[in-house]
């Protein structure tokens, strides 16, 4: 039988990273056991444990590879509209609120997908301290597409506020899913943000 080259274990981890960022934005910490999330990297849970010493591990890789995805969306879109941050903020708001988004929180923001795991955990975890990371990271992003001739704190303030609507909307809008009042709630946050 072949042994695994280091590349090779290194592809099976950043599979089962994957696999992480997806299941837990879906079906958050807790509903997730490490038989699924070695089925879904297409392995079997038994070599679980050469890759991460613990299940809070893997997750803090995880929370940390979707914040990534996060930001890549962002940094997507801001390119797209490199010359006009604030085309790119509206942009960036209108994908962010946009019903296709409520309805796959595997492949949407950590930040609402997982900050009710966090707020239930201890402060002083690997999770809680990824969390923050990329949370701090996607107030930044958001930050810098606020007005140029405004404070650096007034961006801050104004990108923590813009952050909390997006995300309170999409939890909000998850939680109400099949009723009107959820797509409503989503046009409500959208076009307070972009009036």
């Amino acid at each position: 039988m072949a042994r695994s080259t280091r590349q090779d274990t290194e592809k099976h981890r950043e599979q089962i990273v994957e696999a992480a960022a997806r299941l837990f934005r879906a079906r958050g910490l807790d509903g997730v056991s490490i038989p699924e999330l070695m089925a879904e990297a297409d392995m079997t849970h038994g070599g679980f444990y050469r890759h991460f010493a613990s299940k809070d591990a893997l997750a803090a890789l995880g929370y940390a590879a979707a914040f990534e995805d996060l930001l890549g969306v962002f940094e997507g879109i801001v390119a797209q509209h490199k010359d006009d941050p604030s085309a790119a903020r509206i942009a960036y708001i209108d994908t962010y609120l946009a019903k296709s988004h409520r309805d796959k929180s595997e492949m949407g923001c950590p930040t609402a997908a997982l900050c009710t795991d966090v707020a239930r955990g201890d402060t002083k975890s690997e999770l809680h301290a990824a969390f923050v990371a990329g949370a701090r990271r996607f107030a930044d992003r958001l930050a810098a597409l606020e007005p140029a001739g405004e404070t650096s704190k007034a961006r801050r303030e104004h990108a923590l506020a813009t952050l909390s609507t997006l995300v309170g909307a999409v939890l909000l809008s998850r939680a109400t899913k099949g009723d009107a009042i959820s797509d409503a709630i989503l046009a409500a946050a959208k076009k307070s943000l972009t009036a």
